[in-house]
Order: structure tokens, then C-alpha cells, then sequence
């Protein structure tokens, strides 16, 4: 019976971070197309991923406010 209840805590973590992921990205491609296309067509990519990471830390930072 533990163990079930850390899966499930682990499972439900997991998916969360998976979906914030998901979502991120697809508002990246939505906000910045140039930067997704760039980094496609080049197959660099790094500024792809910085700008992930930044609309990771500007969502981060925005719930952090609420707190």
C-alpha cells in the first residue's frame, strides 16, 4: 500500500513536470515562431532551448509572486 501511494506521487510529478514542459514549448512556437523555425532549419538548438528555459523562469517567477 506505501509503495502504491509513492508511485503515484512520483507518476503525478512526473506528468506535471512533463505537461508544464509541453505547454512551454508549444507557447514558444506560438510567440516565437523565428526563433523554433531558425533553430530548425539550422539544427542549432541552443537559443530553442534559452528561450525555453526562459518562458520556464518567467512562468516560474509569475507564480512565485502569489506566494
Amino acid at each position: 500500500m506505501r509503495y502504491e501511494r509513492i508511485g503515484l506521487s512520483l507518476f503525478g510529478a512526473v506528468a506535471l513536470l512533463v505537461i508544464g514542459m509541453a505547454v512551454a514549448t508549444i507557447w514558444l512556437f506560438l510567440t516565437n515562431p523565428v526563433t523554433v523555425a531558425t533553430a530548425v532549419s539550422e539544427g542549432d538548438v541552443s537559443p530553442f532551448v534559452r528561450d525555453l528555459a526562459d518562458v520556464l523562469l518567467q512562468a516560474l517567477q509569475g507564480l512565485l509572486k502569489y506566494l
